[in-house]
């Protein structure tokens, strides 16, 4: 191989994070931009970045669209500054008395990634040549678009994510049943509230506390003569029910950001993180005391629940991640990805875990693998990266934990010597989450050089076609 030819191939490997494509093609849309051209440039950059990051996009990427926009429209250079809720962008042309800055206030974020794909495929289109007008005229119709899904499927998506759950921990078909049916009035009261405009903070403890006393009731069909509700086990639909209360919570973007260097997003996103997670237990911790009154209470399990066989395993991992992307509005492309990255992720945690690490650090691995395949196949199938990663790894979200930790805290009132347990359990949950979080986040570092080089030997063997 040539010189010139490794230096072309390896070049991308020197830098880890994105880089600009020196093939991009500009679009000048005016010899000389006047004020007013350079704040409907900024506008658009502006709008695009924040629609992005409220479907779910982690901050330095919204943040090097809005450059990669403007630039494309001649616009340069452009300073933007993205926290949790705002986006500031100024441009201070050389010689001017005065900068043009523009800000805009991010609502609520809500994970639509269908919306977020169109949305790339926009600034692909302006980076090639597309007119501000056409460009205005179509980000319009991204954003008044209406999410992909009708609540009816959205529901149904959360059950499909607890019996995905349940049918990992080889749950017997009636405690599948009763894991879909719980996480489905949960997500029908949480749809509910959400009607009401109730903060989310509170539908989490109220869709906890119905999914809780569900499970705890459960037990009682064993009344019916039923025999199937004689092996029923309740850690096992509120296990279910955690990781889809957890679902949306963006773990993987608050570490991304805190990476990145954006701290006013990431501790944000952390303390959102924090508050929601707190919703959770608060409703589980209410719902097992109303339990223990009523005399239905649940013993906690002396260890953690045992997973079912590989097959189910494998079977349950793809079942969470199409409701996943089901839940975040998702194509078939995204959904067809998710599931297979999500067995990439469970065979990396499977094989790291054989080799006898814990269950944190083999999460990690996990993790690791399905979002580094995810970075570099985002990039050829035209999807983003967020919404495929997020789908992978929340399989090894440790929900069966958390709830054996707050089982034994309930337990603490009568035997104080169980309040360490407890607390050791959550911990131990605690730092899972992180390692999923830095697995996921070094998995995207890594991909995005191994992604630029594979682009670039694309298109060098275009280029020898030709």
């Amino acid at each position: 191989m040539s010189p010139r030819r490794s230096r072309t191939l390896l070049s991308p490997l020197r830098h880890l994070v994105r880089t600009e494509d020196p093939s991009a093609a500009l679009t000048e849309a005016l010899p000389v931009i006047d004020d007013a051209m350079a704040v409907r440039i900024i506008d658009l950059a502006v709008r695009i970045g924040e629609t992005m990051l409220t479907t779910g996009a982690p901050a330095s990427e919204v943040t090097l669209t809005i450059v990669r926009v403007a630039g494309a429209y001649g616009l340069s250079p452009v300073h933007i500054d993205v926290t949790y809720n705002s986006i500031t962008a100024a441009h201070h042309r050389s010689g001017a008395t005065r900068p043009i800055t523009l800000m805009r206030v991010v609502r609520q974020s809500a994970p639509d990634h269908d919306k977020l794909r169109h949305l790339q495929a926009l600034v692909v289109d302006i980076r090639q040549g597309l007119d501000i007008d056409t460009a205005r005229e179509r980000y319009r119709a991204i954003r008044r678009a209406a999410f992909r899904y009708p609540p009816v499927a959205v529901i149904a998506a959360q059950a499909l994510l607890a019996v995905g759950v349940a049918v990992m921990f080889g749950a017997t078909p009636a405690v599948v049943a009763i894991a879909g049916v719980a996480a489905a009035l949960a997500a029908l009261t949480q749809f509910a509230l959400a009607r009401a405009r109730v903060p989310f903070f509170f539908s989490q403890i109220a869709g906890a506390f119905v999914l809780t006393m569900v499970a705890a009731a459960a037990p009682l069909l064993a009344l019916t003569g039923l025999v199937a509700a004689d092996a029923v086990r309740p850690s096992v639909i509120v296990a279910s029910g955690i990781v889809l209360m957890l679902a949306g919570l963006t773990v993987v973007g608050a570490a991304q950001d805190a990476i990145d260097g954006f701290a006013l997003t990431a501790l944000g996103r952390i303390l959102e993180l924090t508050m929601q997670t707190l919703g959770v237990v608060l409703g589980i911790l209410a719902a097992l005391q109303v339990a223990l009154v009523a005399g239905i209470g649940m013993a906690a399990p002396s260890e953690a629940l045992p997973l079912g066989t590989v097959p189910l395993q494998l079977t349950g991992a793809v079942l969470i991640a199409i409701a996943v992307a089901l839940y975040n509005g998702a194509g078939l492309r995204i959904v067809a990805t998710s599931a297979v990255l999500s067995l990439v992720a469970w065979l990396g945690f499977l094989a790291a875990s054989a080799t006898g690490l814990d269950a944190a650090a083999a999460s990690g691995i996990g993790a690791f693998a399905g979002s580094f395949l995810g970075i570099v196949a985002a990039h050829r199938l035209h999807v983003p990266s967020v919404a495929i990663t997020t789908a992978a790894i929340l399989p090894m979200v440790p929900g069966a934990a958390v709830f054996r930790g707050l089982l034994t805290i309930v337990d603490a009132s009568e035997s104080p010597d169980l309040l360490g347990p407890g607390f050791g359990t959550l911990a131990s949950a605690a730092v899972i989450g992180v390692s999923l979080a830095v697995g996921a986040s070094l998995g995207i570092y890594l991909g995005q050089p191994v992604r630029a080089t594979l682009g670039g030997v694309i298109r060098s063997r275009a280029r020898v076609r030709r």
